[in-house]
């Protein structure tokens, strides 16, 4: 019996000192996200994440004058290099340049985990720097249970799924609204350029912006969404007007997108943005699994559908059956008073 305790116990002791010593050699890479002014504030949700991993952090700023994003970074804490690449190239990068760039830092510093926010670029290079290191690439990462065991959502997010991964090298990315943000300042990493060429296979020519003085769908505290139940485009003036009124931002589910009530730079869900914001009205949504994987971690969800089995319902904190296109009017002309 002694000597079984003895086992057991050493068998404890090598783990708690595996377990020491891949924390102690853990490193990571972080991509920023930038627009070659500030720093998103998905970046500092990335930060967090990386620190539940442990070891050393570092960040790639990639970018044209992109000097100040670099030095914003190198305050963050727990920060100890940046890397930028201050170049035209990266001024609007394309998915090929920057995985370039990731594979060529990577090369000289054999990061354990690189990591991004999931945005759409990243979603856009991540893989294909995963392909290139011949490692599977974890998305949409909710939580970091260990250096080597993450928990990421499947089936559209009706499950969660703790994945154990063996590779080598971890390349992942998180969804910024599952991890808090550090408080910037109070960091005292250092500031290194690197110079890359772009790898020359394709060329941004141009984009175009929907500009707007409401607050950035992402980052939101309030969001007001509208969607088929809107019925037309038009109609969806009242929710313009409701978000007016609370200071929120504007979103639609796929359905009103598809239907061509509003642009598809305002959808939530799976194929959309991922919010969590403070508090989510949503206006004449049905809530299907595809809108509520974008939107069910909400602190507060407000939902107004005149169907009481609309599944909406199920997930929301208050819900009110009625006539949308009567019941939002009457909140507009009720906020404030």
């Amino acid at each position: 019996r002694r000597r079984r305790g003895e086992k057991k116990m050493k068998k404890c002791l090598l783990r708690s000192f595996a377990a020491a010593a891949q924390a102690r050699f853990a490193s990571t890479l972080i991509l920023a996200e930038h627009n070659n002014v500030v720093l998103n504030s998905a970046t500092l949700s990335a930060v967090m994440a990386a620190s539940k991993i442990g070891g050393d952090i570092d960040m790639l700023v990639g970018g044209a004058s992109c000097g100040a994003v670099a030095e914003q970074a190198a305050k963050l804490p727990g920060i100890r290099k940046v890397f930028c690449a201050d170049s035209a190239v990266f001024g609007k990068p394309v998915a090929e340049d920057i995985e370039k760039l990731i594979l060529q830092i990577h090369d000289a510093h054999k990061y354990s985990h690189i990591l991004a926010p999931a945005s759409a670029s990243a979603k856009a290079t991540l893989p294909r720097v995963a392909a290139k290191l011949d490692v599977n690439q974890l998305s949409d990462v909710l939580s970091i249970e260990a250096e080597d065991t993450f928990v990421r959502p499947i089936y559209a997010g009706n499950a969660l799924a703790t994945v154990k991964s063996a590779d080598a090298v971890k390349v992942l990315t998180i969804r910024p609204t599952a991890f808090e943000k550090v408080e910037e300042g109070g960091g005292s990493g250092v500031v290194e350029a690197v110079s890359c060429e772009g790898a020359g296979l394709s060329t941004w020519r141009s984009e175009e912006l929907s500009k707007s003085d409401r607050p950035d769908l992402a980052s939101a505290g309030t969001v007001v969404a509208g969607g088929r139940g809107m019925k037309s485009g038009e109609n969806f003036k009242m929710i313009y007007d409701l978000a007016d009124k609370l200071g929120a931002a504007v979103g639609a589910s796929r359905a009103a997108v598809d239907a061509g009530y509003i642009g598809n730079d305002l959808q939530i869900g799976q194929t959309g943005k991922v919010v969590a914001p403070q508090l989510y009205v949503a206006v004449g949504i049905s809530g299907a699994i595809q809108h509520l994987s974008g939107m069910k971690d909400s602190k507060t969800i407000v939902a107004i559908n005149k169907d009481p089995d609309a599944p909406i319902f199920q997930v929301a904190d208050v819900g009110l059956v009625d006539d949308l296109f009567t019941a939002v009017p009457a909140m507009t002309a009720a906020v404030g008073k």
